[in-house]
């Protein structure tokens, strides 16, 4: 599982459509990043709770450039950001349509019973420098604990 310390996997994700590739290795190869991962776009916990958590902390724009990844596709993501208006906080949206970025992490698993295949576990990781410096991996998978705002952020 990842762990501080580890570099950010250099693999394609994609923010709106497929044809916009982003590389998290080299969007945040340099400064301050959060990334937040989630089991399901659109869920209650993550569309009531977890990224509007993010949303409404004053400390959020301490973390640097945030980014919200989850195994979905890139328009899912696409429209799951603008219902939640993150852009006015500058968080960006990304699908991991393969899951390839959240295996790489060793932060997927089952979910096929309730959501229909391997998803992202519940994690917010703090980088600097292309460099993992924190990580909270909600051990129960779903679960929004230590991987809340308040708790990451402070």
């Amino acid at each position: 599982m990842v762990k501080v310390g580890d570099s950010i996997p250099s693999i394609e994700l994609f923010e709106g459509s497929p044809g916009e590739k982003v590389d998290l290795s080299q969007e945040l190869k340099s400064g301050k990043g959060l990334i937040i991962g989630v089991p399901a776009a659109f869920s209650p916990g993550c569309s009531d709770h977890h990224i509007p958590g993010y949303m409404m902390s004053e400390k959020l724009s301490e973390a640097g450039r945030v980014f919200v990844v989850s195994v979905n596709d890139a328009f899912v993501m696409k429209a799951w950001g603008k219902q939640l208006d993150a852009s006015s906080k500058n968080i960006r949206f990304l699908g991991d349509a393969t899951g390839a970025f959240t295996k790489a992490w060793d932060v997927a698993f089952d979910a096929t019973p309730i959501l229909g295949n391997e998803r992202s576990k519940r994690y917010a990781i703090q980088t600097e420098d292309g460099k993992v410096t924190s990580v909270a991996v909600e051990p129960d998978n779903t679960g929004i604990t230590i991987s809340a705002a308040d708790k990451v952020l402070g």
